[in-house]
């Protein structure tokens, strides 16, 4: 499956893609702070860019368990003056990670080319009307609940059939939209109203994901469940955690991997794909 984009395009059957993490937040759990300026978060994003990323996903709202949405003045503010400086010094593809349909049009404005969308179109109706008009792919990502109360003991009768039936959904208000099939992407939601098992219940059975046709996007990198799993190692020390989960998805199916690490990611996707590549022929065209 190949998606086209403005300057450029993704293949999906020649590799798995790099998403570099760029969040212009005071209090994001892994990075708060560090990248809160823009310059600060330009900077970061040419680092990553120069460490391997194939494309930077910038978020100026925290959606970690327990976070406050910010508005929509304040997102707009922290993040298009960043998406407007970087498109103007990359031809890397940026994306806006945002559930703020106006947030998404004004990045889109200022030269992002890809949404990811953490509800998969669910908590703003007029995402699917923007990525519809903006011709714009689409990263149509699994939650369970609010970014607020997402991880009060969440449950499931059956985990993957469950999430396959959400991102179905989000898949027909894409179709009902017109939005193209070869736009969307799709996203179990690691971390995202989910526990421990839930996260490597999804990981072990990612290929389940398939079934749907479309390219899978996986965002493992040192969340709270390598954590729990490494003695509750802080986000600091969860590299080599990450590492393994990465490597996992990867080897089950993933197309895209979203990384705060991208040059030691990066290392691991190609060992992880190179394993692939002589086991089974991928099943995503």
């Amino acid at each position: 499956m190949i998606i086209n984009l403005k300057d450029t395009s993704l293949d999906f059957t020649k590799k798995t893609y790099i998403m570099g993490v760029v969040n212009v937040t005071p209090d994001s759990f892994s990075d708060g702070g560090l990248y809160f300026q823009k310059e600060a978060a330009i900077k970061h994003a040419l680092k990553l860019i120069d460490d391997g990323a194939d494309i930077i996903d910038i978020g100026g709202e925290s959606t970690r368990p327990g976070s406050l949405p910010v508005t929509l003045d304040e997102e707009i503010r922290r993040t298009i003056p960043v998406v407007e400086e970087l498109a103007k010094r990359t031809k890397i593809p940026i994306s806006i990670d945002t559930y703020k349909a106006e947030v998404a049009k004004a990045a889109l404005d200022a030269g992002a080319s890809i949404v990811n969308d953490i509800s998969a179109l669910r908590f703003d109706s007029e995402m699917v009307q923007v990525v519809a008009k903006y011709k714009a792919p689409i990263i149509l990502m699994h939650i369970k609940g609010t970014p607020q109360n997402m991880q009060v003991n969440p449950f499931y009768k059956d985990l993957i059939p469950e999430i396959l039936d959400y991102l179905k959904e989000s898949i027909s208000l894409c179709k009902e939209a017109e939005i193209e099939e070869d736009k969307i992407i799709i996203d179990p939601g690691i971390g995202f109203g989910k526990t421990v098992e839930h996260n490597l219940e999804i990981l072990a059975n990612l290929k389940e994901f398939l079934s749907l046709n479309k390219p899978i996007a996986v965002g493992v990198s040192r969340k709270s469940f390598i954590g729990k799993i490494l003695d509750d190692a802080p986000p600091s020390q969860r590299l080599e955690g990450t590492a393994s989960a990465v490597a996992i998805a990867v080897f089950n199916g993933a197309n895209i991997v979203r990384v705060h690490d991208v040059l030691e990611m990066s290392r691991v996707v190609k060992i992880a794909e190179a394993i692939r590549k002589h086991l089974y022929i991928d099943k995503v065209h």
